[in-house]
């Protein structure tokens, strides 16, 4: 069963708060909580009308930050049942973080082979993306994604180490879940939201040996950056595609 949150976690309002529409600010004060682990993974919010009493704020303001929340994916509403903090499960990821399906429209949850577990220190290029200097200590873990049984995907991350402390590859291949779950689940760290650059190239020997793939062959690189709160970096990926019989798609939508 979800955990309730108990009321007195959220920070009130005060009273003279200016500068900012007072939804953003309940926004705030609700990520705060969620951020700070005392309004945990999964767990459910109070009633909006003992969440809006705690905050010191309309029913009609608490609405208008949690619409924002559920947008975002941080929070999730199930009718009859409440508001829940989102959890990061095998759903979430194919709706919010994969994006390859099969080029007649077949979409399918990849399965994850693993490839390698290293500790390294950092590149320079996935250095920058984190905000981390060339050297820190990093892990590095290399996967491969099938999909209709054939392997399409090769997943480089690229993770530092101060904030995955204890991840180990057996941990690692153990994961109940999605990579992004382990994160949540026991690391205290949330994906929010994802930066991706993508490009065409050629299939260097890498990608022949692990995808199987001609030398040569046009594939695509998808560089992403993970984000938690308060967009920190946390993750860096760069993903080869196969793209003979496969597409990247992403749904577009109008900020609100």
């Amino acid at each position: 069963m979800p955990r309730p949150t108990d009321p007195s976690v959220f920070e009130p309002i005060p009273a003279d708060s200016a500068g900012a529409p007072l939804y953003r600010l309940v926004k705030r004060s609700l990520l705060r909580a969620i951020e700070s682990g005392r309004c945990a993974a999964g767990s459910t919010l109070p009633s909006e009308t003992e969440l809006a009493a705690a905050l010191g704020v309309s029913i009609g303001t608490l609405r208008h930050a949690t619409d924002d929340l559920v947008a975002e994916h941080i929070l999730v509403r199930r009718q009859g049942r409440g508001t829940f903090v989102a959890v990061h499960n095998a759903d979430r990821f194919m709706f919010q973080f994969f994006h390859v399906e099969r080029s007649d429209g077949l979409r399918q949850a990849p399965q994850v082979e693993f490839v390698a577990f290293e500790r390294v220190r950092m590149d320079e290029e996935p250095a920058q993306a984190l905000g981390l200097r060339t050297g820190e200590p990093a892990i590095q873990i290399d996967n491969r994604l099938l999909l209709q049984g054939r392997a399409v995907i090769h997943d480089r991350l690229t993770l530092p180490a101060l904030l995955f402390k204890g991840l180990t590859e057996k941990r690692f291949r153990e994961r109940p879940s999605t990579i992004y779950h382990l994160y949540q689940t026991e690391f205290g760290i949330t994906v929010t939201l994802a930066r991706e650059r993508a490009r065409a190239m050629a299939a260097d020997r890498s990608v022949v040996r692990i995808l199987g793939v001609a030398q040569g062959a046009p594939v695509m690189e998808v560089k992403r950056t993970a984000l938690t709160f308060g967009d920190k970096p946390v993750e860096y990926r760069v993903s080869t595609i196969n793209t003979a019989q496969y597409e990247y798609v992403h749904l577009l939508s109008r900020p609100a």
